[in-house]
């Protein structure tokens, strides 16, 4: 990718670029890649934890023992389970940090209840997605704009759509902001037992066959033998299915 190809809105100097656009990070580990960032970013960066998996919790703890001040935001869609704001309350007392808490245009959220009804979401795709788009998508996309960087817990191995994941790389979509996804390389596994050795809180349905926790109504336990990401929106039946935050605009997603 050469420079003039990528549509940055922000104004990073020739370092940032150089290092993003390369392939430097690929042989890195987390800790080296998230001191990178907050050294380049600082207050402008932050992590985007949805409090409903484990890899967004042991990017917080990694990021505090870096720097107490790092930033962290979760996306408040009004459907979140109540175990999901219990632990958020647990992040606050045991690190003493400040969780920024972004919710969606509620105006746009009556409109569409009004319309459609509260659990819209069941009667097909397209109300699904129009939901997550206004209660997820669009506030991200609004809140990224503050940003010059984020961090997300994505790993490639955790469906398709994930396998090509960079650990950091430009997400024009978000207006070309840098991308950060550290734990890419990461086995299920790796994140567990990082968590075990440090103690980091986790969300309690865990221990009930949640390994994903998202919207209430849109999470159920997983059977045994199931995919992991079994239990988010199940009745629908492709394989590959996002709430679109980190889809590109070409496949119906914000690219974020």
């Amino acid at each position: 990718m050469t420079v003039p190809a990528l549509k940055l809105a922000k104004s990073f100097n020739n370092d940032v670029i150089r290092a993003v656009t390369g392939r430097q990070f690929e042989s890195q580990r987390a800790e080296q890649i998230l001191t990178w960032a907050l050294d380049n970013f600082q207050s402008k960066l932050a992590l985007s934890a949805s409090f409903g998996g484990p890899e967004g919790m042991v990017l917080l703890d990694m990021m505090h023992k870096l720097d107490a001040s790092s930033r962290v935001f979760m996306l408040d869609t009004g459907r979140m389970h109540p175990a999901t704001y219990d632990l958020v309350d647990r992040v606050r007392d045991r690190y003493d940090k400040k969780v920024e808490v972004i919710f969606p245009n509620h105006k746009d959220v009556e409109a569409m209840v009004s319309e459609k009804g509260h659990n819209l979401f069941y009667d097909s795709e397209e109300n699904r997605k129009q939901c997550c788009r206004l209660r997820k998508v669009e506030p991200l996309r609004r809140h990224l704009q503050g940003l010059d960087a984020y961090v997300s817990g994505l790993r490639r191995d955790q469906n398709e759509n994930r396998r090509d994941t960079r650990k950091v790389e430009f997400d024009e979509a978000a207006g070309g902001i840098v991308k950060l996804n550290p734990l890419a390389d990461w086995k299920h596994d790796d994140v567990w037992d990082y968590v075990e050795e440090h103690q980091v809180p986790v969300n309690r349905l865990h221990k009930q066959s949640h390994p994903s926790v998202g919207c209430e109504p849109c999470t159920r336990a997983v059977k045994a033998g199931e995919d992991s990401r079994a239990g988010r929106w199940w009745w629908e039946s492709d394989d590959m299915r996002e709430c679109g935050i980190h889809l590109g605009e070409e496949e119906g997603g914000s690219g974020i």
